[in-house]
């Protein structure tokens, strides 16, 4: 047996929901190690569609999920959502839901910045192009070492010199921007009102994890987002505030990197993209809008449009090397049924001269021209498929086309949303 970090390969929205949901079955304990309720994960289970952001998908299935603390917790969201399960008839208690006590806390003035920002970034043409969730500056105010944490919500006595601290930073702001400051009162009772129902989740994340490593538990490290939104290896600046590579499984969760075990890389069978950035392979065609209506193309949480295009190999082989992936689990092969024919960027074009990689610069991410081979489609259905004797030919060349490009091999190919539509090659907790 081994632990399973699972992450996604490009850039988010690799259908990381439906995989996580059929391994965490098989786990014990499932974990978030980063991000915030900006992603989320979609599962379907007897038929019932549960929309999680923020709690680990391992609630749906009663296993121990833990939110570790390497999140970022907006508090009343975490409140909402837990009711929201409950009226689905999911049971959320302490026994099967733990946060870490060290975990930052996103607060409103949180929301208020990330949305002047964003305002103030598209009026001059500049935005990222974020969920205005307040993620970001929650781990400005982390690495800032001013923010406040769960366990600061258990500390009465001290938590109003902290709320001193933060508003120092936050009041300075927002007197340059113009607007009205925030009084203690206002933070106090917003982080007061909420202290009840949040505190009886919290632990000491990395001693349980320990614990249950040591009892022989099979752990699932669940990633939100994906590799290429990385603030360290992500199309910078249009990435998220978070490590999404595979190593913050351990970081996020207090549970050292020797805990790791196999690193599983969803990815998609063509590349989508959520909001600003570089994206070498976009079609704004026929075959684009294609992709964007069979697929479905739309952010669960945030119901914005993808962008659509060919598969990445470059992309995907540099997430390989970054994230140390073992195997892909290949997602939505279904939406490329009947195309006449299929595209793989296999490298780049940069100022004339052939690259093999994307290049850090952010300019020259902006120039980088894709180079395509091109294989034969097929016009037979790979929905439901669930061995490899019912796919395609060509369907079957693609899969190993990509295999072979991008340096790993497919541990597990989907081909519809139904979690049993899954064929599987090798199981991640057998290694």
């Amino acid at each position: 047996m081994t632990n399973v970090v699972v992450i996604g390969s490009q850039w988010g929205d690799e259908g990381k929901g439906k995989i996580v949901d059929w391994l965490s079955e098989r786990a014990d304990v499932i974990v978030r190690f980063q991000g915030g309720h900006n992603a989320g994960h979609t599962l379907v289970v007897d038929g019932v569609s549960y929309k999680l952001a923020l709690l680990p998908s391992g609630l749906v299935r009663g296993k121990l999920s833990v939110i570790g603390n390497g999140v970022v917790v907006d508090p009343h969201h975490f409140v909402a959502e837990v009711d929201k399960l409950r009226a689905q008839g999911i049971a959320v208690t302490p026994d099967v839901l733990r946060i870490a006590e060290n975990a930052p806390l996103i607060l409103s003035l949180h929301r208020d910045l990330d949305a002047l920002r964003e305002d103030a970034a598209s009026n001059s043409g500049t935005k990222i192009g974020t969920t205005r969730r307040g993620i970001g500056p929650a781990y400005e105010d982390k690495v800032g070492r001013r923010a406040i944490r769960v366990i600061d919500l258990a500390e009465p006595d001290t938590l109003p010199a902290k709320i001193d601290r933060l508003l120092t930073h936050h009041n300075a702001l927002r007197r340059g921007m113009g607007l009205d400051e925030i009084s203690f009162d206002t933070l106090h009772n917003e982080l007061t009102s909420v202290a009840e129902h949040i505190l009886p989740y919290i632990d000491q994340v990395w001693r349980l994890l320990d614990e249950q490593r040591k009892a022989g538990a099979r752990i699932l490290f669940e990633g939100a987002q994906g590799a290429l939104l990385d603030n360290d290896h992500g199309t910078y600046p249009f990435v998220t505030s978070s490590n999404t590579v595979a190593g913050q499984a351990a970081a996020g969760s207090g549970l050292g990197p020797t805990a790791l075990g196999y690193v599983l890389g969803i990815t998609k069978a063509y590349t989508t993209r959520v909001g600003e950035g570089p994206f070498p392979c976009e079609l704004h065609d026929e075959i684009g809008k294609h992709l964007s209506t069979v697929g479905r193309e739309v952010g669960v949480n945030t119901g914005r449009p993808r962008r659509c295009g060919w598969f990445d190999a470059v992309l995907v082989r540099q997430t390989v090397k970054t994230s140390g992936i073992t195997g892909i689990a290949l997602t939505k092969l279904d939406v490329l049924d009947g195309l006449d024919e299929l595209k793989i960027c296999v490298g780049y074009k940069l100022d004339g001269k052939e690259i093999d990689y994307l290049p850090s610069s952010q300019a020259a991410q902006a120039r980088v021209e894709p180079i395509y081979i091109t294989l034969e489609g097929w016009k037979q259905s790979t929905v439901g498929a669930r061995k490899w004797a019912d796919l395609p030919a060509q369907a079957i060349k693609y899969v190993r086309q990509v295999e072979e490009l991008i340096g790993a091999p497919v541990a597990m190919l989907s081909t519809s949303p139904e979690r049993e539509d899954t064929i599987l090659v090798t199981d991640p907790f057998e290694g």
